[in-house]
């Protein structure tokens, strides 16, 4: 890649890694995942899955500053730790994986767009809207890397507003005490628990950057372990601040308790649509640098 050791800690991992970990999960799960579970449920949940990936984490950082990461992220640390076998099988298997998530993001993102715009949510207009900006999208990412990491900046400013405008929303359903506890859910906590665990997972994102990076050895450890806390700080306060601001089976039963307790109901959609794109960036981004390292150690044809 011609451009390659081109970005810094803040750009090149930090910032695709905290989109992907504040995406869709934070808007249209978590007040879902309160409701159900309660506060004090939902923040061992968001522990436990923090553990995880700071335990993830921290094995990555390790092994980032230990051994020169050259393209691939995760492929080039798997296959240089467990060797080409197991790293190309994990390997392949996360490119197609990120190959078809892209698509289920985008589909996702026609769906609130054309609602949105009171379009007919059918499969035909999916399909079009989903094209148009899977086009959209791609031709970013062809033009300039830099280009897609300074689009990542416009959605994560969009993010951060949706975040203010919940914060200094309404409270017009506040509950007479906090929700502390499940009351009876049907919904089992490893299926809640199942449900919020992709979030913490995107820190990913950033460590598929490794090719790109001006200086691996120190973006990847820093940029990620940043990601990762940050991530952490913001779904333990959102976990707090719904729990005593809003009915437990309002954030259980309303999917559009968002759009309802915030400031400017259109920031939040923004911010939801931002995070669904970002999400496709990153494993657009992410995914031909994976399969072009296994082509580099010949799993792969070139």
């Amino acid at each position: 890649m011609a451009r390659s050791n081109k970005f810094g800690t803040f750009g090149g991992v930090f910032t695709p890694s905290i989109l992907t970990i504040l995406g869709v999960i934070m808007y249209m799960r978590l007040p879902m995942i309160i409701g159900e579970a309660g506060l004090w449920a939902t923040i061992g949940i968001i522990i436990i899955a923090h553990i995880i990936s700071i335990s993830t984490g921290l094995s990555v950082s390790s092994i980032a500053t230990d051994k020169k990461v050259k393209a691939g992220g995760t492929y080039y640390i798997i296959s240089r730790s467990l060797g080409l076998p197991i790293g190309g099988t994990l390997g392949l298997a996360l490119f197609v994986g990120l190959s078809f998530s892209v698509s289920l993001y985008l589909i996702g993102f026609s769906e609130s767009f054309l609602g949105y715009w009171g379009f007919p949510v059918n499969i035909e207009n999916i399909r079009l809207a989903g094209s148009l900006i899977l086009l959209t999208v791609t031709v970013i990412t062809f033009i300039s890397t830099s280009l897609a990491i300074k689009a990542q900046y416009l959605i994560m400013t969009a993010i951060a507003l949706s975040l203010l405008s919940i914060f200094f929303g309404s409270h017009e359903f506040t509950p007479s005490e906090p929700h502390f506890f499940n009351k009876g859910t049907a919904v089992p906590l490893m299926v809640l628990f199942g449900i919020f665990f992709p979030a913490v997972t995107g820190f990913e994102a950033g460590v598929s950057m490794s090719g790109d990076l001006k200086d691996p050895k120190k973006s990847i450890p820093g940029g990620t372990i940043a990601a990762i806390a940050i991530g952490l700080v913001v779904y333990i306060g959102l976990t707090f601040f719904y729990s005593y601001t809003v009915q437990g089976e309002v954030l259980a039963g309303d999917p559009k308790v968002l759009l309802k307790i915030s400031l400017v109901p259109e920031l939040v959609v923004a911010g939801i649509w931002g995070a669904t794109l970002s999400s496709a960036l990153g494993s657009i981004l992410a995914a031909p640098r994976i399969l072009q390292a296994t082509a580099v150690d010949k799993i792969t044809p070139k």
